[in-house]
């Protein structure tokens, strides 16, 4: 049974927390060797950044006593030797950890379209395509933030203030003290802060998602756009996403900014402080050398900006749970149908396929079919007809496994197909519909992906047989010409006709057709009738209609309503009975006509 799962899950106490840890799990254990080698190397920048501070000690002593030859080579060694190590150290931190981060966003976006590929067509009915655009791109990115963040703040900039209050309490305990009584007041500041990053950049997501949705429906839309001059309403959505955007950016600037204003009056108040305190000297002991306090203070300023980088952390790192959640939120929605676990391959023989009083509804509740006993004979044409709404559509999805019945059975050659995998079932059908989608690559490969292992001839042959060879031939570039963004440089016919070439290349036992004739002409029309009927030679072919000239020879016609079967039989048989075909035959062709068009 299918499974509605448009709505994310909701997020439980501590949910964030525990995506943070999955992440760095993911993460660790794909580019564990580059982040392990970054760590090293800032281990490494840390290092060296507190020796930088502590070493100040001996260069101002040494330059009070220049006429030591040999301590001041030594002290100068030393200082080439530390700047020198901690640039290595900033080039491999920078590298590995760039590499590891373009490692998560490769992961994550393939990991979340494969989850993507395996939903089903109801998840994508449910589900905006610019939702899924800003989920992969931002989210997948957000995530490689958010490692980097919590790797670089809590390996270097942690590391580089330890060591940095570890020289300054060296050098200057009480002093130390001093400096960092006011610590407190900037984390009590950061707390009031993460409140309101929370609530403006979940605006700030709906934003950027509502920009794509216009962007999308701009692209796809145009043609209603301009024909309605609706120009001025887009760009009035456009200005408001845009505005709303602007507005929730600025205000996330500001917030992570204010960090900076209580860093630098903060820091300012305790470098006065202590300038005071070594004035006044309050321990009363040894007096502090030039070289101690020069060192003291150089460890006090240093520490300044990992100190300052760490008080914004959880202003960052909120912004960037709040992205990577999007992408977890994705990969984590249960599949709207799947695959059963022990399903195995389908082989038909036959190619008959049969509904067993089969019921379906989609999301709204409302029976799209009830009780429907239907039999396809394999080898034959079954036509369904009915008018919109019977339910025709519902059964061609059904028989792909777009969907699971709510109740019933559908059967291949006698076996469900909830018991066979997607692969073996969608393997054995070939389908053109009226709505004929095309990939923004060559004419070639646009026929070639229904067998890609079909050589140059075979597609010919294919498009021979739905009659696009010729108009292939005189475009551009023949076969290797562009069709542009689902084939907008081709006309409805041409794309239609590329579906069946595409069709006829599969070579499948089950032949599904849904309005396949509708966008051509009539001269059209009889060149793809006539390839059709090479197509489905000795297929089960199904097919919906609403022209019955398309399906008057077919071996068996099923007529619909609202989701049931009214009447079946042969076009002679059904207009015999004077029933719900003959309505719609009388409607399309008229009483009189009705002789010429039966068959014979």
């Amino acid at each position: 049974m299918a499974e509605n799962s448009n709505v994310a899950p909701a997020s439980k106490p501590g949910w964030k927390d525990g995506m943070i840890f999955r992440l760095l799990k993911m993460g660790m254990k794909r580019q564990g060797k580059y982040y392990a080698l970054g760590v090293v190397a800032m281990i490494a920048v840390a290092s060296m950044s507190a020796l930088t501070a502590w070493s100040m000690q001996a260069i101002v002593d040494t330059m009070t006593d220049p006429g030591n030859r040999g301590r001041v080579a030594a002290v100068s060694l030393m200082v080439i030797a530390i700047f020198a190590i901690k640039g290595f150290a900033t080039y491999v931190q920078s590298v590995s950890m760039a590499r590891a981060g373009n490692g998560i966003v490769a992961q994550q976006q393939r990991r979340v379209y494969d989850r993507l590929l395996k939903q089903g067509v109801d998840f994508f009915n449910l589900t905006e395509s610019s939702d899924l655009l800003m989920r992969v791109t931002h989210g997948a990115n957000a995530a490689r933030g958010l490692i980097d963040l919590i790797v670089t703040s809590m390996v270097r900039d942690l590391l580089t203030l330890i060591g940095l209050v570890a020289v300054m309490f060296y050098q200057q305990p009480v002093l130390s003290i001093a400096s960092i009584i006011l610590a407190p007041l900037i984390f009590v500041g950061i707390r009031l802060i993460l409140g309101f990053v929370r609530a403006i950049m979940s605006q700030q997501m709906a934003g950027m998602a509502e920009i794509l949705k216009v962007l999308q429906e701009t692209s796809t839309g145009i043609r209603v756009i301009k024909i309605f001059s609706l120009e001025k309403v887009m760009n009035a959505r456009m200005e408001k996403a845009v505005g709303e955007v602007e507005k929730r950016a600025n205000s996330m600037v500001r917030l992570e900014a204010i960090t900076s204003p209580m860093m630098e009056t903060l820091s300012g108040m305790a470098i006065a402080g202590v300038v005071w305190l070594s004035a006044v000297n309050i321990t009363g002991g040894e007096p502090t050398t030039a070289g101690q306090l020069m060192s003291f203070v150089t460890a006090l300023l240093m520490a300044y900006e990992p100190a300052k980088r760490l008080s914004r952390m959880r202003v960052s790192l909120e912004g960037l749970k709040m992205g990577a959640s999007m992408l977890f939120e994705l990969v984590d929605r249960d599949l709207t149908i799947r695959e059963s676990r022990d399903a195995k391959e389908l082989k038909l023989t036959e190619g008959a396929v049969r509904f067993e009083d089969v019921s379906f509804a989609y999301g709204s509740g409302e029976k799209a079919v009830s009780g429907l006993n239907l039999e396809f004979q394999g080898g034959k044409t079954t036509a369904l007809v009915g008018e919109s709404g019977a339910g025709k559509s519902t059964i061609i999805n059904l028989l792909m496994r777009f969907y699971d019945p709510t109740s019933g059975r559908v059967l291949f050659d006698g076996t469900d197909i909830a018991g066979v995998t997607f692969d073996s079932l969608r393997s054995q059908m070939s389908f053109v519909g009226q709505d004929t989608f095309l990939f923004s690559s060559s004419v070639m490969e646009n026929i070639r992906c229904s067998r890609p292992e079909a050589s140059d001839e075979e597609v010919m042959e294919a498009a021979r047989a739905a009659h696009a060879h010729e108009f292939i031939e005189k475009m551009p570039q023949g076969y290797q010409t562009p069709v542009g963004e689902n084939g907008t440089f081709l006309s409805g016919g041409q794309r239609q006709r590329l579906a069946i070439a595409r069709a006829f290349l599969r070579r499948a036992r089950v032949l599904l057709l849904d309005e396949a004739t509708s966008a051509l002409d009539s001269v059209s029309e009889g060149f793809v009738k006539e390839g059709l009927a090479r197509v489905s030679e000795g297929a089960t072919t199904i097919v919906i209609a609403h022209r019955l000239s398309t399906i008057l020879e077919a071996d068996r016609i099923y007529v619909l309503g609202q989701g049931q079967v009214l009447e079946y039989g042969t076009a002679a048989e059904l207009l015999a009975r004077n029933g719900a075909f003959r309505r719609l035959y009388d409607q399309q062709f008229g009483g009189v006509e009705r002789a010429e068009r039966l068959p014979e």
